[in-house]
């Protein structure tokens, strides 16, 4: 039985007062976590004595003041994203066994501040996927309902946080992985603007779309993660030189004197009627608010997924050239298998690998033919097919041009409007197997969220209620570059306005 987010806002009062300790909270998510992960498979793997022991050594230091101002908070992170001497296999086959030598920049800011991390979480096989169900180690479920999707890729970093086996998670967005598992599981997720957030240690996917950020169980939590996590870094050139800043919310958020966009486009068939009633409902709280609503068109939209899904595949084609059996995993072919640690390159020269019995070129494709799943290797066969020749111009450029004019769209839009509303995603968590028979489908999935990726915008879903079986529906706010801090803004008050109904 799920109990529901347990945030950290709430947990640092008590630390606060004395009421609880870092080890504790640390213990109480490790029982959450053995009771309920064998259920929901939120999690790939779990560092039981690494949490505990810096959860004492940060008890030990008896202060939970400004160098610290996380201590206590318990992260799980996506398994795509690097942390020293701990497996990241992306959930995939082909990554068995393979350690990282590094941290990732987001993760060393949040361990800086006093978080600790619990463990690694499941999600779609190198982020590729709106349903969990493409990991190597099973899909994740939906903890309102098992027998849904959890939403993909972080689907099991939105898991974790819904279902208490964690205070928050560090999730990626490269078309939405971050936001629809939010909307699917009730909580808050927030893709920040590309190079707000550092991708050094991110295991590249789509290199121009891949963002990291936070899963939560409040518009606080999510303030508090971003503050540390965002910044310059001299790992990674494109991140905006724009400071640490604060993005602490008003302690009394309204949205008096806002302007709030609807997208025609947003709002089409195809969506479902309780999602269509949640937009309609949050429009009317903001109103009420003081917030003006005005209808805008964004008209562009309508090419965004195929322009993403041509653009993210041609990246992630060559991104996933690296993954060879010779840098990086298992080699397959003949009686190699994942987990066989036979790295010899050559016994007979460039043209046969030992061990094997395979030439070079042989030993490539068996490995990455047992080595990647269906959907990974139909991203990569798509990719390669709009980079060749006679193709690219076809494809690849215009796909490029459609992204220049959905990114000019938006500024357009954004000269008359401060927000967005929108759906997250066109309906709820859809049933396990539903969709996967049928790539368009699923991947019209990310018709809502994958041009803000495109325009490199922030976005952030939150919860707006449940559809008639109970499950929940999110709602999106977009904004112009880095007003990260005005989505947060509006997202505590309808938080408030949730809170005040209630």
């Amino acid at each position: 039985m799920r109990t529901g987010p347990k945030t950290f806002t709430e947990a640092r009062r008590a630390l606060e007062k004395g009421e609880t300790s870092c080890e504790r909270l640390v213990s109480s998510f490790l029982d959450r976590i053995e009771k309920r992960n064998p259920t929901v498979n939120a999690f790939i793997s779990v560092d039981s004595e690494g949490a505990v022991e810096r959860a004492r050594r940060l008890d030990s230091e008896s202060h939970y003041g400004r160098d610290r101002s996380l201590s206590g908070m318990v992260v799980a992170v996506k398994d795509n994203i690097c942390i020293r001497d701990r497996e990241v296999t992306c959930a995939s086959g082909i990554l068995s066994g393979f350690r990282s030598l590094y941290s990732a920049t987001a993760v060393e800011r949040l361990e800086k501040a006093g978080a600790i991390v619990i463990g690694k979480t499941n999600c779609d096989e190198f982020g590729m996927g709106s349903s969990n169900e493409s990991s190597f180690f099973g899909p994740v479920l939906n903890p309102f309902d098992p027998e849904r999707v959890a939403g993909g890729s972080s689907g099991g970093s939105a898991a974790a946080v819904a279902d208490g086996m964690c205070h928050v998670a560090l999730g990626t967005d490269t078309g939405g992985s971050i936001r629809q598992p939010a909307s699917f599981c009730g909580v808050v997720g927030l893709k920040p603007t590309y190079g707000r957030v550092s991708r050094f240690g991110l295991v590249a996917y789509a290199s121009s779309l891949d963002t990291i950020g936070p899963i939560t169980g409040s518009i606080k939590d999510a303030v508090l993660v971003l503050e540390a996590i965002s910044g310059k870094d001299e790992n990674d050139q494109t991140t905006a030189d724009m400071g640490r800043g604060s993005f602490r919310t008003d302690t009394r958020p309204h949205v008096g004197g806002l302007r709030i966009g609807l997208p025609e486009e947003f709002l089409s068939e195809g969506i479902a009627d309780d999602v269509r009633e949640a937009i309609r409902r949050t429009a009317s709280n903001l109103e009420s608010g003081g917030a003006a609503i005005v209808d805008v068109s964004l008209p562009t939209s309508s090419y965004g997924v195929a322009a993403y899904y041509i653009l993210a595949s041609a990246e992630a084609s060559s991104n996933l050239a690296r993954y060879d059996g010779v840098r990086y995993g298992p080699r397959y072919g003949s009686d190699k298998r994942p987990g066989d640690r036979d790295l010899a390159t050559s016994a007979r020269g460039a043209d046969a690998v030992a061990g094997t019995g395979l030439s070079l070129a042989e030993m490539y494709e068996a490995t990455r033919s047992e080595g990647f799943g269906e959907e990974v290797k139909r991203r990569i066969m798509l990719g390669t097919y709009v980079l060749s020749a006679g193709y690219y111009g076809q494809y690849y450029e215009k796909a490029q041009r459609v992204r220049t004019l959905v990114i000019r769209d938006f500024d357009r839009v954004f000269e008359n409007v401060d927000v967005l509303l929108t759906p997250t995603s066109p309906t709820t968590a859809f049933r396990l197997g539903e969709k996967q028979c049928d790539p368009l489908r699923m991947y019209l999935s990310d018709v809502f969220t994958v041009t803000a990726n495109l325009a490199g915008i922030p976005g952030l879903s939150i919860p707006a209620g449940a559809d008639s079986d109970g499950m929940p529906i999110g709602v999106q706010l977009l904004g112009p570059l880095f007003s990260e801090q005005k989505l947060l803004n509006v997202g505590r008050a309808l938080e408030r306005f949730a809170e005040n109904r209630v």
